[in-house]
This record gives structure tokens, sequence and C-alpha cells, in this order.
């Protein structure tokens, strides 16, 4: 494996090669590095999205029961009444975009493995790291990090009614678990193209290859595919509906918007991540260069990501003040929420690439542990906020306590069970 085509950025550690242990420079910068350290930035913000849902305002207190409908448990496992309108901007700015980057970056690899190893051996692999740890983790640490929802609502808790109660559900609520699985069915699908069209790959970057030159033109295509796959699906459902099969869930006016960040990330990483590499000290345009127009032009799109977020919030506000659903409202939501989506990843990408250029090695660390911190952060998430329900404190502090200890409590915890050379094998 060379220097720049790594692992799966959220499937597996990253495996480098002896080039890419050298402290990286600004005049030889690499695009893993920028990608690693991007990746291990959002897997901190998915941490502090759930430690701070405890106090985002107008979430209503919890059922008499976690059998009660709606089970709005299932994404606000604990409720405190402190609130506060922060959390509450911070969350709805994540959930526009961060599940889709990270599909994204996902995707930037799949092609080069498939490349590499084949079929056989990269269903093998992505069996191994998604599956396995989704199964034990969906099975054990999904029913804890959900017990503090149950006694939210339990006059007189007890581990044999929790049981009881959990059994009863119809499904078996595994959390941001979703992802995995969801990464997983799409690797899946990009085998069986592969195996029936072996150059799908090339030919998609082929195809997106005068956009990946100028980014204005590739974030216009993005949003073009995002709107068709998202829009359609919000008028048929709506943008919060969920589906679950067991411990299989998926959002479901986005499951199409999230396949397109998939395919726009093998088809990136297929065209032009090797190229970048060659040519990242010849100032290309290549979408992931260093020095490319993307990195250099990273105060724009910062720019454009926040006033794109800020339309999005006012046009969410009209809709919630409309007099009952409508389309007009769905489809200018929608299409708000693709610019929004499609802005807020060109700004996240456009900042790694033009800042993440040496090697940090508390970055490193959080960077090779993200992924076991993804895995096993919820009931963190969940037991600390609970914890401090009665602590007389505002808001605020209660989230930025609850963040840190779910940062430092998955970060700690990984780090020991990677120690653990089966573990480590997997995460």
């Amino acid at each position: 494996m060379n220097a720049v085509i790594t692992a799966d950025p959220i499937a597996s550690a990253p495996r480098r090669s002896p080039a890419e242990l050298e402290p990286a420079s600004p005049s030889t910068p690499t695009i893993n590095l920028p990608v690693g350290y991007l990746r291990a930035c959002l897997t901190v913000m998915v941490l502090a999205h759930h430690a701070v849902l405890a106090y985002i305002p107008h979430i209503p207190p919890p059922s008499a029961s976690i059998l009660d409908e709606p089970r709005l448990w299932q994404a606000f496992p604990v409720v405190d009444s402190q609130r506060w309108t922060g959390f509450g901007l911070f969350v709805g700015f994540n959930d526009t975009f961060f599940m889709s980057l990270m599909f994204l970056l996902s995707g930037l690899f799949v092609w080069k493995s498939l490349q590499r190893k084949g079929s056989k051996a990269f269903l093998r692999d992505r069996m191994f790291r998604l599956g396995v740890p989704f199964l034990v983790v969906a099975a054990f640490v999904a029913p804890l990090a959900y017990y503090p929802a149950y006694l939210m609502t339990a006059a007189h808790p007890n581990l044999a009614e929790f049981a009881r109660q959990w059994l009863s559900l119809g499904s078996w609520p595994a959390g941001p678990l979703w992802f995995i699985w969801v990464l997983l069915a799409f690797d899946c699908l990009a085998v069986l193209l592969f195996m029936a069209i072996p150059k799908w790959g090339e030919s998609l970057g082929r195809l997106l290859s005068g956009a990946l030159h100028r980014p204005i033109a590739f974030y216009g295509l993005l949003v073009t595919a995002s709107a068709a796959a998202y829009i359609p699906l919000v008028w048929a459902f709506n943008p919060f509906s969920w589906s679950a099969f067991g411990p299989f869930a998926f959002q479901t006016s986005r499951i199409l918007l999230y396949a397109c960040y998939f395919l726009a990330g093998i088809g990136i990483g297929a065209y032009s991540l090797e190229r970048s590499r060659i040519q990242a000290n010849q100032q290309t345009n290549a979408l992931l260069a260093p020095d490319g127009k993307l990195a250099r032009r990273w105060v724009g799109w910062v720019l454009a990501a926040l006033a794109a977020f800020a339309v999005a919030v006012i046009i969410t506000i009209a809709a919630f003040a409309s007099p009952g659903p409508s389309h007009k409202w769905e489809t200018l939501g929608g299409l708000a929420f693709v610019l929004s989506c499609a802005a807020s990843s060109f700004a996240a990408l456009a900042l790694f690439l033009r800042f993440a250029r040496t090697r940090v090695k508390i970055f490193d660390s959080l960077r090779d542990n993200a992924y076991g911190m993804y895995l096993i952060h919820y009931p963190f998430a969940s037991w600390l906020p609970y914890a401090l329900l009665r602590a007389p404190l505002p808001a605020f502090a209660k989230g930025s306590l609850a963040f840190a200890g779910t940062l430092a409590l998955s970060w700690a915890a990984v780090s020991a069970l990677r120690r653990i050379p089966a573990v480590a094998r997997v995460i």
C-alpha cells in the first residue's frame, strides 16, 4: 500500500508505510494526513453531538414508558430540564453534514482497496472490520447505552423489567451504529458492481474528472445529485422519519443522499487521489490537492457554509411556523439542506487540506483510536448526562462536562482495548 491510499478511514485503523511515518511538512504534504485528521475531527463532533442532546431546546419530556410511542428516547436517551439554544444550533449544524461527509471519506478508499484486494478479500475485510463490531456492540453496548432512558421513566427500575420492555420493543435500537451497517451495505453494493462491471469506479472517476478540477463545479454537481436523491424522499416520508428492522435502522429520507456522497467519494478516490499526491507540489487543481483551489480558497468555503446553514435555519423556522405541511416548504427545506450539507463538507475538506500539513502526536492518537471511539462512546454520552440530571449547573456547564467525559473515557477505553491483539486487529 502506498503512502496515500490507506485503509477505509472509519472502518479500520490506518496501516502506514515507512514513508508515511516521516513527518509531513508544508513542502511535502500527503493526502492521507488531512483526511485522517478530518475523520478524527468528525468522530469528536459525533461524540459532542450525542453528549449535548440532553440539553437542546424543544425536546419533550420522556414518555411514561420506553414502550410508549413516539419513542423519542431512541434519539434522546436523557432529557434534562436545563436547555441552551447554542447546543441546539450546534446539533443542527452537525446534522446537516457530518454523516454525509463521513460517507464521502469512507468512499475515498474503496476503489483502490477493491483493485488491490479483489472482491472476495475486500468483502471479507469489510465483514471483519464492520460486521463483527456492529454485531458485538449492538448486542451488548447498545442496551447499556439506553438503560438511562429506562431509568428516566421507571418508578421502580430493575434489570429484569428493563429486559422485558427491551425485548417487547419489536426492534433492537443500536443508536449510532446505524452508520456502520449502512456503510457495510454500501461496500457490498460496491463489490457487486465491481464483479459485474470491473471498471465502473474508473468510469465514475472519468465522469467526474472535469468537475474535480473546479471545486465550484463539483459543488454544483453534488448539490444537484443530492437534491434529486433527497427531496423526493422528503415528499414521500418526512425529514425526520426512520426505518428499522431489528438493529438495522436508517434515516429513511437520507439513505439515497448518503449513497450519493459515498459514490462521490469513490469517484474522487478513483480519479484524483493518486494524482493529488503526485502533483501536490505543482499547484494542481485536483479537488484533494493540499495546494489546489479548494484548499487555497478555504475562507470562501467557510463563509459559504455559514451562510448556507443560516439560510437553512431560517427556512426551517418558517416551515415549522407555517400552518401544516406542504410540498413548497418541504422542497425549500430540502434544497436548503443539500446546499448547506455540501457547503459545510467542502469547508471542512478545505480547512484540513490547507492546515493539516504536519503530524501532531496527540492527533495521530486520536485518528488511530477514532473508529473504536465511535463504536463505544454512546454509553458514556447517555450515562454522563443522566448522572448530571440533579447537578445545580446550567446547561452549558452540563453539556461541556458530558462531552469532556465522553471524549476522555472513550479515548482511554479504546486505547486500553487496542492493547489486546484480537481487538487491535479489528479497531
